[in-house]
């Protein structure tokens, strides 16, 4: 069985996708009749720019009726999908710069709105306002979406966004409005809750090896493995995108709280009877459309496969994960780099011992992240002897303490899980030894517990104060 890696599935899987995009809107364009009106080149040299100005006007004009105005929204995406990154920075820089909101239109909107004295007349000043409030490239995105394929093409197009708005911060405002767009049309009422398992369609099955982003699938097997009786796959499907998975949580039923992801996914292990099960270990979360970050339904989908594998398997009693520890590893280094003494005397003697045989003032020199970068030091029984104490400690102060701004756990995968009315329940040694979860978590992964009866309590306490909820065990740790 030839292994498949991420990179490699989802290059060639965007890449079909843009060809099937690329018929489709050819499709449209022959049943209207409409030509290319010349090919941009796909670097929009300066040149091209008026041409590409061209193309938007008579794309938002609407003239010619539906169909023309159809056919003329789907020559400009396929001019879009010919272009490359420098191209398409500057199609969006256009949308900012020329197809915003009106200056002269809003302040006189503005000023029309206090000098009304009767509600008609300001029901008609507010309308008018809302009117020019809403920038030419909104209505142009809308017109994208009315094509067939038109929502996924508008979903890639905000993940090319996304990808350029570091380094042009002008087009941040673009991208707010594509992301209001996105929010209202993928609301959570709109979503289909689907199980996936092997009878699925191939083409499905493939786009879940693609997107899977916490723990690769390696070759069919593993997928197959995944998928077993004793395991439970289910995404959030969009009516307008039957065939793409929006997100999608990967679930293994066992006995008691999992500890370690290379005993869960071992394919050599024997098939459970799910029946038997007392707990559900969501082991995977992946969102797998970047066109849609920010555009939170991961909540929803966690209480939706609760209330159906409570449904299914009455005897199910815990609901925990078996979740990464993403952030760790970066954490140790940056306070390391800051000055700071990680290791207490007793834990920097004994690893100063486990690698060099000495003590005492050699021990002052010992750095965590070095060491941890080396990759290799699970297989020295001695220096992970050493390690497990100070990183568990270590771990379960950036759990509890951590923060973005105030209120905010750092870690994102904590932040996700404490937001939902999680607890963290149990921090895990060298539970992922593979090379992510060694450079990522220094091996370690943390079970966050959902306890039915405790999780609007957990919400508010840490969207109102910060405050990590957390078991005793794992407070012990520090």
């Amino acid at each position: 069985m030839n292994v498949m890696t991420d990179s490699i599935a989802t290059v060639g899987l965007f890449d079909r996708t843009r060809t099937v995009l690329r018929r489709a809107l050819a499709d449209v364009m022959d049943v209207a009749g409409v030509r290319r009106n010349g090919t941009l080149r796909p670097d929009l040299p300066e040149d091209d720019l008026d041409r590409l100005r061209h193309k938007i006007n008579i794309c938002l004009a609407a003239r010619g009726g539906e169909v023309t105005a159809r056919a003329n929204a789907a020559e400009l995406a396929r001019s879009y999908l010919d272009l490359n990154r420098e191209g398409r920075q500057r199609f969006f820089g256009l949308l900012a710069d020329a197809y915003g909101v009106d200056r002269a239109a809003l302040d006189g909107a503005l000023a029309a709105v206090p000098a009304t004295a009767d509600r008609p007349s300001l029901d008609r000043a507010i309308h008018r306002l809302r009117e020019i409030l809403e920038p030419p490239r909104l209505k142009l995105f809308r017109k994208f979406n009315g094509l067939e394929n038109g929502i996924k093409f508008l979903v890639d197009l905000r993940a090319d966004l996304l990808a350029l708005t570091d380094e042009a911060p002008a087009l941040r405002p673009v991208e707010r409005e594509l992301r209001d767009l996105m929010a209202s049309w993928f609301d959570v009422g709109f979503l289909n809750l689907r199980r996936i398992d092997w009878q699925s369609p191939a083409a499905l099955l493939e786009k879940l090896i693609a997107y899977e982003a916490v723990h690769e699938i390696r070759s069919w097997d593993d997928l197959k493995n995944r998928l077993e009786s004793d395991r439970r796959c289910y995404a959030f499907m969009h009516p307008s995108l039957p065939d793409e998975p929006l997100i999608f949580v990967e679930v293994a039923l066992v006995h008691g709280i999992a500890g370690s992801i290379q005993t869960l996914l071992d394919e050599r292990a024997p098939t459970g009877d799910p029946h038997d099960a007392d707990t559900a270990i969501f082991y995977s979360i992946s969102n797998a459309q970047s066109g849609l970050a920010g555009v939170s339904f991961g909540s929803f989908l966690i209480k939706q496969v609760v209330d159906d594998l409570s449904h299914d398997f009455p005897r199910l009693r815990t609901f925990a994960t078996l979740s990464p520890i993403p952030g760790f590893h970066a954490w140790l280094a940056e306070r390391e780099g800051a000055g700071e003494t990680l290791l207490e005397p007793s834990e920097a003697n004994a690893v100063a011992e486990a690698t060099t045989g000495a003590d005492g003032e050699a021990a002052e020199m010992v750095a965590l992240a070095p060491l941890l970068d080396l990759g290799d030091w699970p297989r020295d029984p001695l220096l992970a002897g050493a390690l497990q104490a100070p990183l568990l400690r270590l771990g379960a102060d950036y759990l509890l303490n951590a923060r973005l701004g105030e209120k905010r756990a750092r870690d994102p995968v904590a932040h996700f899980h404490l937001s939902n009315g999680a607890r963290v329940e149990r921090l895990n040694w060298l539970a992922d030894r593979s090379p992510r979860g060694l450079k990522q978590s220094a091996g370690l992964m943390v079970n966050y517990l959902y306890r039915l009866d405790q999780i609007a309590e957990n919400h508010e306490t840490y969207a109102s104060s910060g405050e990590v909820p957390a078991s005793s065990t794992v407070r012990n740790l520090l």
